[in-house]
């Protein structure tokens, strides 16, 4: 079966927070620091999605739509929490509708923190998303043609099984 590849396409989606990442999220995009000179898209549809960018930590409004859009992307997919907010909570950890940062909700492969997080920190965090990406995709080309070897192995057990019972 032959991969094709495609630029990647990153959703960004906003918890409660005061904005100031998402301030910088923008900042990537514009000529200054170009995000799309690595092939970079960013989408609003979650099934087109290939990296899930969440700014601000998770409460219990928002919980169940951040779960929405990671189960509505397609596998491979990565998560890439920015700011501390993303990362643990940050300062509105303590309040009362607050539960964390995004890895309490899905799971989180890049977390990049700061407060608010720098467009170099957060492209660079994108980037090395990127390479969790590919190594996810190279897994899943593995699993794909693995299961031609499992049935040699499942007989190898078979026997090993029949060998040790007589």
């Amino acid at each position: 079966m032959s991969y094709i590849a495609k630029s990647p396409w990153v959703i960004h989606y906003d918890g409660s927070s005061c904005n100031g990442c998402d301030i910088e999220v923008l900042a990537c995009l514009t000529p200054m620091y170009d995000v799309e000179r690595f092939g970079i898209i960013n989408t609003g549809n979650p099934k087109h999605a290939d990296v899930f960018l969440v700014t601000g930590s998770v409460n219990e409004q928002n919980k169940e739509v951040v779960k929405q859009i990671y189960e509505q992307m397609p596998e491979p997919k990565v998560v890439v929490a920015v700011g501390i907010c993303a990362c643990s909570g940050g300062v509105f950890k303590q309040c009362y509708n607050i539960l964390g940062g995004v890895d309490t909700v899905i799971p989180v492969d890049v977390y990049v923190p700061g407060c608010a997080a720098r467009p170099e920190a957060i492209i660079d965090g994108v980037v090395k998303g990127l390479a969790v990406l590919q190594e996810k995709r190279d897994n899943m080309v593995k699993g794909i043609d693995a299961p031609a070897e499992e049935p040699e192995a499942a007989a190898e057990e078979e026997k090993t099984e029949e060998g040790g019972e007589n």
